[in-house]
């Protein structure tokens, strides 16, 4: 038998004292936010990999030495930004794990809320403002 997770109500996902609870409709706009960039994501994923396997094919004789430097970097481009895709979709799909487990909005750091207005505008966070600038200044 698998375990179903338990979603916790918006309304007792943490926000800090100066901000109202999350409502449904907040928590499920978040959600949507994520789960459309997810779906984005897996399609430039595949995009990038088919682009990658394409170009991969050729042997690459009778290619000058500017041309095999420009394919070169154009495979790594494409699988540069294969990478960063598949971090981003990490991240989202993390969150909403977040979400699901009632731990969505609570620093990873400090454990104290995120904030809902930060997490509105940039819903994979996982730390604060305050410890994300300290890691940073690292």
């Amino acid at each position: 038998m698998v375990a179903k997770a338990v979603v916790k109500p918006a309304v007792e996902l943490p926000v800090r004292a100066d901000e109202d609870s999350w409502t449904e409709a907040e928590l499920a706009e978040v959600r949507a936010t994520l789960e459309a960039e997810m779906a984005a994501l897996v399609a430039e994923i595949a995009h990038a990999e088919s682009t990658i396997a394409e170009d991969g094919g050729g042997d690459g004789a009778g290619d000058d030495q500017a041309d095999a430097g420009a394919k070169t970097y154009e495979r790594e481009h494409e699988m540069a930004l294969a990478h960063n895709a598949r971090d981003l979709l990490v991240q989202c799909e993390r969150a909403v794990r977040r979400m699901d487990a009632g731990t969505y909005g609570v620093c990873e750091s400090c454990t104290r809320p995120i904030g809902k207005a930060r997490l509105q505008a940039f819903p994979r966070a996982t730390m604060c403002v305050a410890c994300k600038q300290r890691e940073e200044r690292r």
